[in-house]
């Protein structure tokens, strides 16, 4: 492997890792600007919408680790090869999908191709680069990331606008052909011939666990959080993958000295612990309030699109801006301090915005959260994983980096579950109070079956299309024209502002987690500034 590695130029493999990287980080951002568009083509109600975000991460934050453990057998160049090939094949049923449950299982495919190609590059950087210049290699994808939550809402609203949400799928087949080209000739074949072996009982008991929890999470409010048939009941779901849960963490303690799929000594490391904790809630927090802003911009203000990607771009662009002096004054041993004002000024920029929106608000009242909460972000990911893996023993720097995106992924795949949970749930009690109010506007004939349209939403499965009126009312026979205008006006009225008032419950959920993580990393130990990072190159 050493002359294969004497043979290779680092910075090319670095560029290809890093495409196949980017492609999965700008399908993410794109997708979510496109769900309004999704919901009016194929009448996709929210729950199968939060399934399609949720049916990505959950499969790739499930197989991780396991990938990871694929690659130590088979290579990092064929796993990533392979993630990158579903990956796009994927992409392109997606683009092909006629409805929800079709668009889901595309999407499963997708997470599954992001899951095998995500943790191979570890192993790459660590066999090619020296430790003194990984932490400008991992900096580097820092600033991908930021560059991909720049381009996906704006590249994604001129995609939709232009060509339709179908081509935001379309776009990753010639990308994704290119990178396996380039993965052909540019990737040594690097193996570090170690067995290893795959723990499938414990893949198969956090799968069934998580798609437990989280199916009864996305699906509870449509079923009244009761009985779903029979004896099958949604607390009983819930009850049932928090036990499998449960199994899984005994069958890993049992299996500690067997390669288990969360070696526990990691967690023996303060630091790696406490960041942990910290990534888990920025990961719940990003879908916590992204998901509703998102939804707004475009179902509440009516904005196109483009638009809406225009109006959220300030953020990012904020947060790269800043992500370089940052990086400075980690250098010189600030990481903790800036980690700590990072996550306030976080909690801040997004707490004005969740306090500012309205239903009938400038677009740009926003833009002082934006920027605030895009300086906080700049100080978020390159402290946290400076504190979180600089004084991890090296055997354990591998299987430490899979569980932090393991972590991060499940406080996504939660946080879709959670956030959707309580914004179905507020939206449901929403729309039938403003329901009540506003109905006396209308005539005493229709008043009744004005409110109850919006109190059945719920149940029908929400939709929340590009200037979505609520739910479709039946109108009376003999309706008049100026009187139906009158009640769509009415009824875009009644959503507009019962999702306002739905969305700042469940922002102020990710924000109250994300202020207990600035809580946590008080507790961290600041490491000395001369202390390099303990990754070791795979042998």
């Amino acid at each position: 492997m050493d002359a294969a590695i004497r043979k290779t130029n680092p910075w090319a493999v670095l560029a290809v890792f890093a495409l196949g990287t980017f492609l999965t980080l700008l399908d993410l951002t794109i997708v979510n600007i496109a769900i309004p568009s999704i919901v009016d083509d194929i009448h996709a109600p929210l729950d199968g919408i939060l399934w399609m975000l949720n049916a990505y991460s959950l499969v790739y934050a499930v197989l991780l680790i396991t990938s990871g453990r694929l690659g130590d057998i088979f290579g990092p160049r064929q796993l990533f090869a392979a993630g990158v090939a579903l990956f796009t094949i994927s992409s392109a049923l997606s683009g092909l999908s006629q409805d929800a449950t079709q668009l889901v299982l595309s999407r499963a495919g997708q997470g599954f191709g992001a899951a095998l190609l995500a943790p191979q590059g570890l192993p790459m950087i660590t066999s090619l680069f020296p430790p003194n210049r990984r932490g400008g290699v991992f900096a580097i994808f820092g600033m991908l990331a930021g560059l991909a939550i720049v381009l996906g809402p704006t590249l994604g609203g001129l995609i939709v606008a232009n060509w339709g949400w179908r081509w935001i799928f379309y776009v990753n087949v010639p990308v994704g052909a290119l990178i396996l080209v380039l993965t052909a000739r540019l990737i040594p074949d690097l193996r570090p011939g170690r067995p290893h072996r795959l723990d499938f009982v414990g893949v198969g008991l956090a799968t069934a666990g998580l798609l437990a929890v989280i199916y009864g999470l996305i699906e509870g409010q449509r079923y009244d959080w009761g009985v779903i048939t029979g004896v099958i009941s949604i607390p009983l779901v819930i009850g049932v993958g928090v036990a499998l849960i449960a199994i899984f963490l005994v069958q890993q303690a049992r299996r500690q000295g067997h390669e288990p799929l969360v070696p526990f000594e990691v967690f023996a490391d303060r630091n790696f612990a406490l960041m942990a904790f910290v990534l888990m809630a920025m990961g719940f927090a990003i879908v916590g309030v992204f998901l509703p802003l998102t939804i707004y911009y475009q179902s509440v203000l009516g904005l196109d699109a483009f638009s809406a990607g225009l109006t959220i771009a300030p953020q990012p662009v904020v947060m790269m801006l800043a992500s370089g002096p940052v990086a400075a004054l980690i250098q010189k041993g600030y990481a903790k301090r800036i980690l700590f004002v990072g996550l306030l000024l976080f909690v801040a920029g997004q707490g004005w915005i969740a306090y500012t929106v309205s239903a009938d608000a400038d677009r740009w009242a926003l833009l002082p959260g934006l920027i605030v909460s895009g300086l906080g972000m700049a100080g978020v990911w390159t402290p946290l994983f400076d504190l979180g893996t600089r004084t991890l023993k090296p055997r354990l720097a591998g299987a430490a980096s899979g569980i932090f995106s393991t972590i991060q992924e499940l406080g996504a795949v939660l946080a879709t579950a959670v956030i959707g949970a309580v914004l179905q749930n507020q939206l449901a009690t929403a729309l039938r109070t403003e329901a009540m109010t506003y109905s006396s506007q209308l005539p005493q004939p229709v008043r009744a079956p004005f409110v109850d349209g919006f109190s059945a939403a719920a149940k029908q499965g929400l939709e929340v299309g590009v200037g979505q009126s609520g739910t479709p009312l039946p109108l009376p026979i003999g309706t008049s024209a100026d009187l139906a205008m009158q009640i769509g006006q009415i009824a875009h009225a009644v959503f507009t502002h019962a999702f306002v008032d739905a969305m700042r419950p469940a922002m102020a959920v990710a924000l109250a987690l994300v202020f207990v993580g600035a809580l946590v990393t008080l507790r961290a130990r600041q490491p000395k500034a001369a202390e390099a990072p303990v990754m070791e190159a795979v042998a």
